[in-house]
């Protein structure tokens, strides 16, 4: 029997989204290569592992024994990752967009002084897939993963920007009170740009303007030039109103909120070393910004 790490990889990820193409997307593989790697794994095993049926895929009882296998071979693997990586003194970090050019730099001293860090910028739905896959250590996100064990950072309030002449415009400064053809927002796959459209009551479909923008820098530009609005969280106030100086920020009257959070996998052996350090120095980092942006703004 010649079972692979991929095909039970692949088998992990149908039976956590029960569907071809769901899983494909998960761990990143055209749905005709999940489904071979599929096919040969049941050769391998001698029977069926999964019911493929009209609008579901379900595990057969073959088929959840050899997945309890598989998880068990995927933590004792992620210790492996992990303690190979502990001996050289690094930690694999990811990062979402809206996060890491504000974030990162004013905690870079602290990250230094934990040792070796490689960093990876992508949006939440990556950072997860490689966590689980055992290639990222911990990420730092804005959105809840219940499957992970997390750490909240701080409370990053969102403010409203554009040019003054347009912020007056938007009536008791309330999300709802935007108008859809002026909401710029960044391509989908970005945490934020699902946010912004449910503080404001939208959906996609309701969005006019269809920018592609994969950057918050390149919509504080637009906004900047009276564009449209854009939604900025806190801790990006700062640079970017120093970067365009036509930008304008104004606080809502219920101040919504995204809470950043770091998260790990749950079982990781050694997770006290570097897991509590880490997340000190990134809360210590986000609260200061958050601090001068609230005294700004």
């Amino acid at each position: 029997m010649n079972i692979t790490l991929r095909q039970l990889t692949y088998l992990r990820a149908l039976g956590q989204a029960r569907s071809f193409s769901r899983a494909a997307e998960i761990v990143h593989v055209s749905q005709p290569a999940l489904s071979v790697q599929i096919r040969e794994l049941e050769e391998q095993v001698g029977q069926p592992l999964v019911e493929r049926r009209p609008r579901d895929v379900r595990l057969t009882r073959a088929g959840r024994r050899v997945l309890e296998t598989a998880e068990r071979v995927a933590g004792e693997l992620r210790d492996l990752q992990s303690e190979a990586r502990r001996g050289l003194g690094q930690v694999n970090l990811g990062v979402i967009p809206t996060i890491a050019p504000y974030l990162l730099p004013a905690s870079l001293a602290g990250l230094r002084a934990q040792g070796g860090l490689r960093l990876r910028e992508a949006t939440t739905e990556s950072l997860l897939a490689e966590i689980a896959e055992g290639r990222l250590d911990a990420a730092i996100i804005a959105t809840p993963a219940p499957e992970l064990f997390e750490t909240p950072l701080f409370e990053d309030r969102f403010l409203l920007a554009g040019t003054p002449d347009q912020l007056t415009m938007v009536r008791g400064l309330s999300p709802q009170a935007i108008d859809p053809d002026q909401l710029l927002l960044l391509d989908e796959g970005h945490c934020l740009a699902d946010q912004a459209l449910a503080l404001c009551g939208l959906t996609r479909a309701a969005q006019r303007i269809d920018l592609g923008a994969s950057s918050l820098t390149t919509l504080c530009a637009l906004a900047g030039q009276a564009m449209g609005l854009t939604l900025v969280p806190e801790i990006a106030s700062l640079q970017e109103t120093r970067a365009f100086p036509t930008l304008a920020l104004s606080r809502f009257d219920e101040e919504p909120a995204r809470t950043v959070r770091l998260v790990r996998a749950r079982e990781v052996s050694d997770a006290e070393a570097w897991f509590d350090p880490l997340a000190r120095v990134l809360q210590q980092a986000g609260e200061g910004l958050v601090a001068q942006a609230r005294r700004r703004f």
